[in-house]
């Protein structure tokens, strides 16, 4: 092998990587674990729910996919703070992915400062809050502007966000 200062800077870069790859490893199998606990679960359901509806539960942060016979699959989700989202049966208009998310005026009256640079909004992509899918909600014609949709924060699936 010839040595000089390009293989002198790879072999350099693979050597400073090795700790930071273990640590790396560790923290995957961390994760990993911890993902477990956010891994959708097939469940049995009360009679009454009809199939092929999406029912949230705000108070457990599951979200349940209604399936035949009973059966339902369960994901874990957060659910937006008390008083910034509305009880209610509501129909998906809308499907995006890669969404554009714009923050709600009242957002954006609410703390300008953190808000009100995206009132146009964010084009979709992996640091936009919605994620790379979301379901829009509307009430008849009228967007509600809730949303069930992805998150690139995976600390906020089972609290108020």
């Amino acid at each position: 092998m010839i040595f000089n200062r390009r293989n002198f800077l790879a072999g350099a870069a693979v050597c400073g990587a090795i700790p930071a790859f273990a640590q790396t490893e560790a923290a995957q199998e961390q994760l990993a674990k911890e993902a477990q606990q956010f891994a959708p679960q097939m469940v049995t359901v009360g009679a009454g729910y009809e199939p092929y509806t999406i029912h949230v539960d705000p108070t457990s942060f599951n979200l349940f996919w209604i399936l035949p016979e009973n059966q339902a699959i369960m994901y874990r989700v957060g659910v937006a703070r008390a008083n910034l989202y509305e009880d209610g049966i509501y129909t998906i208009k809308r499907k995006q992915e890669w969404p554009t998310w714009t923050p709600t005026p009242d957002m954006i009256a609410r703390e300008p400062e953190v808000y009100a640079k995206y009132a146009d909004g964010m084009p979709g992509g992996v640091d936009n809050p919605l994620g790379a899918r979301a379901l829009y909600l509307y009430e008849g014609n009228r967007d509600t502007y809730l949303r069930i949709h992805g998150t690139p924060d995976p600390l906020t699936i089972g609290r108020e966000v």
